[in-house]
């Protein structure tokens, strides 16, 4: 059983507390679990870890809908050890996995990671069709030796935060929204490759960035953005769009500027935070237009960084 081949290769030390999901994006509804595992996990002297699935289950009972993900694996990794997490576990949701019951599944954590805690939130469902709610959770757990912690749902402004809500702000491009509901800005990762070299011709020279081809992005137009270069910050501003200007309406592109710096950065990888949106991308009627309309969203997008870097 794959699933059981996966689990065997994580050897915990101790024992464990858990969270189990996607965590795509982990956003502070997940923050809040994460931290309730790692704070149980250090009152116990236990490690902290949390479960989680390479790709969406989704994916698997609908492969023709082409889900977009705010993080990578990569990111999702990091983002989850930087909230105290031990050890992430990453398991591939396969056809198998997805016919196990609650008590299989909660049986193989318990026998391969030593599990003897769970924290989980109001609405969790394990196992094959979901049918394992949160009341057969707790009855499983009395039966095999681990404790269960049911969190209630955060909310901020009356929004209840979840990746389906941030996604959503993202497809509106109300980068406010997103960044209030993950407790940071949205950010973007890629390596830098040579594109049409269109922003140099006019003076703007960019950086294309090419992310994963399965991350969200937010609608086409220009960004106030931060850009971090060897882990340092600095103002920029982003186009994502097809260029209508130069006719090149087929590849969506992501095209960073990098104010006050001079440096090759082909090839490096670029993290780029997105954190207002100035327009939508428009054609304009010839390259002077334009250049006077990148001028101006540069003195805008000044404003709005120098604002949030003060």
């Amino acid at each position: 059983m794959q699933v059981e081949e996966e689990l065997a290769r994580f050897s915990p030390s101790k024992d464990t507390v858990l969270t189990v999901g996607v965590f795509d994006g982990v956003h502070l509804g997940h923050k809040r679990l994460n931290d309730e595992v790692a704070s149980q996990a250090r009152t116990k002297g236990w490690l902290s870890g949390a479960v989680t699935f390479k790709t969406h289950p989704r994916e698997l009972f609908s492969p023709r809908t082409r889900l977009s993900y705010l993080t990578t694996l990569s990111e999702r990794e990091e983002l989850l050890k930087q909230d105290g997490i031990d050890i992430v576990v990453m398991l591939s949701f396969t056809r198998e996995l997805s016919q196990l019951t609650a008590r299989e599944f909660l049986g193989l954590l318990v026998k391969h990671l030593r599990m003897k805690g769970l924290v989980v939130g109001p609405d969790a469902a394990l196992g094959r069709n979901r049918t394992g709610k949160v009341g057969e959770i707790q009855v499983l757990g009395k039966e095999m030796g681990f404790t269960v912690t049911v969190m209630l749902p955060q909310k901020i402004n009356g929004d209840v935060i979840s990746s389906t809500a941030i996604r959503n702000a993202l497809a509106a491009g109300d980068m406010h929204k997103v960044s209030r509901l993950l407790g940071r800005p949205f950010s973007l990762r890629g390596k830098v490759v040579t594109g049409q070299r269109r922003g140099s011709d006019i003076g703007f020279p960019t950086a294309n960035i090419d992310v994963d081809s399965k991350q969200a992005l937010p609608p086409d137009g220009v960004y106030a953005t931060r850009a971090y270069i060897e882990g340092k910050p600095y103002q920029s501003m982003t186009n994502i769009g097809r260029s209508p200007t130069f006719g090149a309406h087929n590849k969506r592109t992501i095209e960073v500027y990098i104010l006050d710096y001079k440096g090759d950065i082909y090839g490096k990888e670029l993290k780029i935070e997105l954190i207002e949106r100035l327009r939508g991308e428009k054609k304009f009627e010839d390259v002077e237009t334009l250049k006077q309309q990148i001028a101006a969203d540069i003195e805008r997008g000044r404003e709005i960084l120098s604002g949030q870097d003060n």
